[in-house]
């Protein structure tokens, strides 16, 4: 429906503002047209194989996933890619679904099946409610809960439905009883088996954000200061290719702890008393680049115009990607989601990945998930969280769209507040 038949060279020709706009549309399919027959929520992954021309879906709707093409469908709206109506269409069915769906303590499952809301286990343990997920689709509900605010009676409804869900979530249930830390995972079935403390630096700084910003079961703010600000991750204090890392693992980790939680939060003048939040994530791209730039293990392809490591598929499977876990697998999603904090150098590999790889990376739903040149391996996947952050950060890069609406939503704003938080939408 919205594929750009140019080709790769043809885009890449294009003036930067149209180039972006064309890549961010045409990723944008991946949660239009590729997205669950039943429901219309984000399947966690689609498989394009090149040589039969099939369209292999996976049957698993994924939650944070659908999250961000919540967040990407608003930019679509926005963009004129869609009508407000079919948004509002496919927004309602994903509401439908959303409330089929079986949940713990409000908390939804990683994975679930679109058309009759059960759950698909990750792992035999892992087989229920899973806090960073949901934290995620939360995002998404609460932009569009800002966005769709107009007085009609199908926008009232959305408004009204997505507010459940959102004071549904139990996050204090998720303390384990009172502890000052968040865990990851509850299952009817097996408890608190999975046993998985969230401690800082990564993903999951908008799980524990939203968590005390909640207006219902809400954490108090010492879990964020005793539990994510905390664990052998948090502080680095390391240089790297010069540069210094405050927070974080090795290296920083990968690139997407500077995405997922900064789709909403506005990281300009975002601080509180561990970081400033677009200092510190404009340093760990830069490291990344650096990185591989220095190209310290000879992977081909690694340069100034292709460089970004983070989770993705690779030859061997799916793994988390940095300078320090580097298999020569560069993920597109990595660097062209770091738009706002490094605009000239993501351009520059725009424009190479469509020039030197061509119809290689640059297919229906956008650029493939990931690629390895030693390896002369080019993905035939595309996944929802890899995606969705492209469109998001790109249109944040542009307009600033889902960060003003995330940052003016009452909850986020007192949740700063009560995590002594400065940020210039505070004062404004």
């Amino acid at each position: 429906m919205l594929k750009d038949d140019r080709t790769p060279g043809a885009l890449a020709a294009l003036p930067d503002d149209a180039l972006i706009e064309a890549v961010q549309r045409q990723t944008f399919r991946y949660f239009w047209d590729g997205a669950d027959a039943a429901s219309g929520l984000a399947l966690d992954r689609r498989t394009l194989v090149e040589a039969t021309g099939e369209d292999l879906a996976d049957p698993r709707v994924a939650i944070g996933g659908s999250g961000f093409g919540i967040m990407a469908m608003i930019v679509a709206v926005e963009r004129g890619w869609i009508t407000r109506e079919a948004a509002l269409e496919r927004l309602g069915r994903m509401r439908d679904a959303l409330f089929r769906a079986r949940r713990y303590h409000g908390t939804f499952p990683h994975f679930m099946d679109g058309a009759s809301g059960e759950t698909f286990p990750m792992s035999p343990k892992d087989d229920a409610g899973d806090l960073v997920e949901t934290s995620f689709l939360m995002m998404g509900l609460l932009c569009a809960r800002q966005y769709f605010s107009g007085d009609t009676a199908a926008e009232r409804q959305l408004r009204a439905d997505f507010d459940t869900l959102w004071r549904e979530v139990e996050w204090d249930w998720f303390t384990q009883g009172g502890q000052d830390v968040l865990y990851w995972h509850w299952s009817p079935t097996h408890g608190w088996a999975m046993n998985h403390q969230i401690h800082g630096w990564n993903e999951c700084l908008i799980t524990y954000f939203l968590a005390a910003a909640a207006p219902r079961h809400a954490i108090a703010p010492q879990v964020y200061h005793r539990g994510y600000a905390s664990g052998r991750d948090f502080v680095n204090g390391k240089t790297y290719y010069g540069i210094d890392m405050p927070l974080g693992s090795a290296y920083g980790g990968p690139l997407f702890f500077t995405h997922y939680s900064f789709l909403g939060l506005d990281p300009h003048g975002l601080k509180d008393r561990y970081a400033d939040y677009w200092d510190l994530n404009t340093r760990h791209v830069r490291i990344h680049r650096a990185h591989c730039i220095a190209n310290p293990k000879g992977f081909a392809g690694y340069g100034e115009a292709c460089w970004g490591l983070t989770a993705s598929d690779d030859p061997d499977g799916y793994l988390a990607h940095d300078p320090s876990n580097d298999n020569g697998t560069i993920s597109p999603t990595a660097a062209l989601s770091s738009l706002p904090y490094a605009p000239t150098e993501v351009m520059k590999m725009v424009r190479h990945l469509l020039t030197a790889h061509g119809t290689r990376v640059w297919k229906d739903y956008g650029f493939v998930d990931a690629f390895c040149e030693a390896r002369n391996w080019f993905a035939e996947t595309y996944l929802a969280i890899d995606q969705g952050p492209i469109v998001v950060m790109m249109e944040n890069h542009r307009t600033g769209l889902l960060w003003k609406l995330f940052m003016s939503v009452p909850e986020v704003q007192a949740g700063l507040r009560r995590l002594d938080f400065s940020s210039p939408y505070l004062d404004a």
